[in-house]
């Protein structure tokens, strides 16, 4: 009973925190004319606020990284210990588990972004081909997307004639398809990042181990341990990102929860045999 209602709240838990915010809404700012028409004209210099969006790309390769990290190793330490496994046992499996987590995560990463940046290389060529052949009407393609919009007509042909002067295949690529410096997929970062931040999670996981001696006092501190490295993770990843730290700190440890919940019940189980 009492384990039914411990999933009951983990359920809830994961609802909140995957729930957007019903505060947050989205606020849109209407200039008057003479305002718009006395703005001074922006200037790189000028235009220094710090994005978020940019980190998106590594950002999601740490947290992934390290979330799968801490999960998995302190899962799987958990329930080798409360197997009544031998210290040797738990450290020789524990060291293999972060050996192949890590390649196992560079490698994923690198195949999936590496699979992103050749369907981005061929939007690429795409439509390089297309401006090559039927400039007249990519131009029109991109007054249209321009007007869509909301911008009058005349002033999107204007402007998609400067810009096709200026870097044709570069409006194209961030105004039709998408694509931006920022957002580009970058194959070898993802793979570094990630399998380097599975590592770091892992390694406290690893340590912790050693310093006890009883299967219950192994178990509740790597418990400890992993929740407490999940929390900072969330938190952490969730400011980086610009979120709500909450939100982020009970999402990553409810799914970290539910793990060292099966995985110490199957550890236990099969140690009575």
């Amino acid at each position: 009973m009492a384990l039914c209602r411990s999933f009951a709240l983990l359920v809830k838990a994961l609802r909140w925190a995957t729930t957007p915010n019903p505060r947050v809404r989205p606020m849109m700012v209407v200039m008057p004319d003479e305002a718009v028409a006395r703005r001074p004209d922006p200037s790189p210099s000028a235009h220094l606020e710090p994005h978020k969006s940019g980190r998106s790309g590594w950002l999601r390769a740490a947290v992934l990284g390290a979330s799968d990290g801490i999960v998995s190793i302190g899962a799987l330490l958990a329930g080798v210990a409360a197997a009544n496994s031998d210290l040797r046992t738990i450290m020789t499996a524990g060291a293999a588990a972060v050996a192949a987590g890590a390649l196992s995560m560079a490698s994923g990463e690198y195949v999936s972004v590496a699979a992103q940046r050749d369907a981005e290389r061929s939007d690429t060529e795409q439509e390089a081909s297309e401006l090559e052949r039927h400039p007249d009407r990519e131009l029109k393609e991109l007054t249209d997307i321009y007007v869509r919009r909301g911008v009058e007509r005349e002033l999107a042909g204007e402007v998609a004639k400067q810009l096709t002067a200026a870097d044709a295949l570069g409006a194209h690529l961030r105004d039709e398809v998408g694509i931006t410096s920022t957002s580009a997929a970058k194959p070898m970062q993802a793979a570094l990042v990630s399998a380097s931040s599975f590592v770091v999670g892992a390694l406290p996981l690893l340590s912790v181990v050693v310093l006890f001696d009883s299967t219950m006092a192994r178990t509740v501190s790597i418990w400890v341990v992993c929740l407490t490295l999940l929390a900072v993770l969330g938190s952490v990843g969730a400011h980086i990102g610009g979120a709500s730290r909450t939100r982020g700190t009970v999402r990553v440890v409810a799914g970290g929860v539910l793990a060292l919940i099966v995985t110490t019940g199957v550890g236990a189980a099969v140690g009575t045999f």
